[in-house]
């Protein structure tokens, strides 16, 4: 393990933290040194601090169980282990975004689960197989902020991943997008542990998720935006309408989506096709948690479904179903991805992967 970048958990016990402990279990460029939560964990050995809320079908990994749990406000214990860290902390916004800042001011490479950060101007929200250029400005980050090393890269709201990617791919192609619908049906590992409890769920679907709708229309138009002088600029389009529930599914977010296009539109074979054939960075650098297909076009009209799509590609595609047209806008189609995995945990270890493969970590 000598020879691998040494990362620290921050928010190591809750539901994503556990699926950065399972994620990075054996992965050939990183090893976990370091796990932080809150301080009615710290120094406890991870196996007591997740004592009854392990909440994964892997086992907690041998070499972790043993491993003390320090605080995550203790930036210092951190930067002393560790040169990359995966922040998954439940604090308030302000609290989360300072934290961040100290951390990467000690040299460290933060890749964030959290949204503190999404609107910070000169902080990338990536997802790698849309806009990895968008690292680029990290050198403007560092600049702002006196930072030799450190950075700080933030991944978006889970629920958008179910069709950004299928949106991108279009607009790869040469398709321009101007108009979408969307509602979601977002699984309750998307509210943490214990999320909703089971009186509400059962036999129910919820209609509001706090904030959720808000970052559903803005998020994506700063995924599809472009690095300039300051910071990233926001692309004007497309225009987005977004609904979004919470249903009783464990893991996997499924969206309906309807598209419009200006100008030209595709016919429905060739999306199909832009979908399946599509390729990115991740895939070209063959990153290790990278999917072989990021998109996969699933032609039973009962597909994608949680249950049988979520898991496949190590939990890191995107598939998509149903593809037809719109009496109101153009096209529709169902997307579904793994929300904690794709949409948490996985895209921001891919991340990592990304920021490690293109030298900015050392």
């Amino acid at each position: 393990m000598a020879d691998k970048v040494p990362v620290g958990i921050l928010g190591a016990t809750g539901m994503v933290g556990q699926q950065y402990v399972r994620l990075l279990k054996n992965h050939p460029w990183f090893s976990i040194a370091y796990l932080a939560a809150s301080p009615k964990s710290a120094g406890k050995p991870y196996e007591e601090a997740v004592d009854g809320r392990w909440h994964l079908e892997d086992d907690i990994p041998e070499r972790i169980r043993s491993m003390p749990v320090g605080v995550a406000s203790d930036v210092s214990a951190a930067a002393a282990r560790c040169r990359l860290v995966f922040s998954a902390v439940e604090m308030e916004k302000s609290v989360i975004a300072a934290l961040e800042e100290q951390y990467a001011a000690q040299g460290l490479a933060v890749v964030s689960n959290n949204s503190a950060h999404r609107w910070t101007k000169d902080v990338p929200m990536l997802l790698p197989e849309i806009n990895h250029e968008h690292l680029s400005c990290i050198s403007q980050q560092r600049k702002n902020r006196g930072w030799e090393k450190g950075l700080i890269v933030v991944k978006s709201n889970c629920s958008i991943q179910s069709y950004m990617t299928p949106l991108y791919a279009l607009k790869k192609a040469g398709y321009v997008v101007d108009r979408m619908f969307v509602a979601t049906l977002q699984a309750v590992s998307g509210a943490g542990y214990p999320g909703p409890s089971s009186f509400d769920m059962i036999d129910n679907v919820i209609p509001f998720i706090g904030g959720e709708e808000e970052k559903s229309e803005c998020e994506p138009l700063k995924i599809l935006g472009s690095v300039k002088e300051g910071g990233i600029d926001n692309a004007a389009l497309p225009s987005i309408t977004a609904h979004c529930n919470r249903v009783p599914v464990v893991h996997g977010h499924t969206a309906c989506v309807s598209l419009g296009f200006s100008g030209e539109k595709p016919s429905l074979s060739e999306i199909e096709h832009i979908w399946n054939t599509f390729r990115s960075e991740p895939q070209e650098l063959s990153l290790p948690s990278a999917p072989d297909r990021p998109i996969a076009y699933r032609h039973e009209r009962n597909r994608p479904q949680p249950r049988f799509d979520r898991d496949v590609d190590k939990g890191m595609r995107v598939t998509v179903g149903r593809l037809r047209h719109c009496s109101l806008l153009d096209i529709r189609f169902v997307g579904l991805h793994h929300n904690t995995v794709r949409g948490a945990a996985g895209g921001c270890v891919l991340t990592a992967e990304l920021l490690k493969a293109e030298g900015w970590i050392d």
